[in-house]
């Protein structure tokens, strides 16, 4: 039983490192989750900074301040969007298949890939921390504060990134994975991400105030604008949870039906 779990850890290790390189060797792999976000963060940041003026916008020291956990949790979606892309290319070209062949776990295999998204996740997170730092932000929660975000933001990106595997497994085509981009949009937009819920018009004002993504920016730009809040963590962590809950559930079930019928 050991011996098991220790081969299967090994191959959890393997696939993971794998995964991260496979990221930084493929500029359209890496772009989504670092350019992207970054460029988007600075147009926001430059052309929005006067939102702090609005009654009842949250109490900041800058505007980057408040859209720094939106930046995060925007690269953790694309994140495992493109962890859900890199399966579906691994799937047409025939590894997937050859791994399923080898004597080992099936779900290991997904949990490899799930945790390379994790790393690129924290790697996400410190790249975000720095460049706020950089430009002036202040981490209000301070080490351990910082510490908690990317251990936020990493659980948000496997979290995210087990929907894209379990896309990946069940369509196995990559323009199908891709297709999704546009919808990471649409659920950061309709979310506390890049403006509080209640400064938003109705209905996406409703929308945002209960979309899970809210409850985990909020969690995450806590630990940034503010000292560290039970309440704002705990409602994190659940969001999590229950997004994490779903995601491997699908993933599950889309890994047994690729396994059933071969395709």
């Amino acid at each position: 039983m050991i011996e098991r779990l220790r081969a299967n850890l090994r191959v959890i290790g393997a696939l993971g490192l794998r995964s991260v390189r496979q990221t930084f060797r493929r500029p359209q792999l890496m772009a989504p989750i670092l350019v992207f976000p970054t460029l988007l963060l600075a147009i926001q940041t430059a052309g929005a900074g006067r939102a702090v003026d609005l009654e009842g916008f949250p109490e900041v020291n800058g505007f980057l301040d408040f859209m720094l956990a939106g930046a995060m949790i925007q690269s953790t979606l694309l994140a495992g969007n493109t962890g859900g892309i890199a399966l579906a290319v691994d799937i047409e070209m025939g590894f997937t298949d050859r791994l399923f062949a080898a004597p080992i776990s099936r779900y290991a295999i997904v949990l490899g890939r799930l945790a390379g998204t994790f790393v690129l996740g924290a790697l996400a997170a410190v790249w975000f921390i720095a460049i706020g730092l950089i430009f002036g932000a202040t981490i209000e929660g301070g080490v351990a504060g910082a510490l908690l975000i990317v251990v936020l933001v990493a659980l948000s990106a496997a979290a995210f990134g087990g929907l894209g595997s379990a896309i990946a497994l069940r369509a196995g085509k990559a323009s199908v994975v891709q297709g999704l981009f546009p919808l990471v949009f649409v659920i950061l937009f309709l979310s506390s991400a890049f403006f509080p819920a209640n400064l938003i018009l109705e209905p996406a004002g409703s929308v945002a105030e209960y979309n899970p993504i809210s409850f985990v920016v909020d969690g995450v730009r806590d630990l940034t604008i503010t000292s560290l809040s039970l309440e704002d963590l705990g409602q994190a962590i659940g969001a999590l949870a229950l997004i994490g809950a779903i995601s491997f559930g699908l993933t599950a079930l889309a890994l047994r039906r690729r396994l059933r019928t071969g395709g």
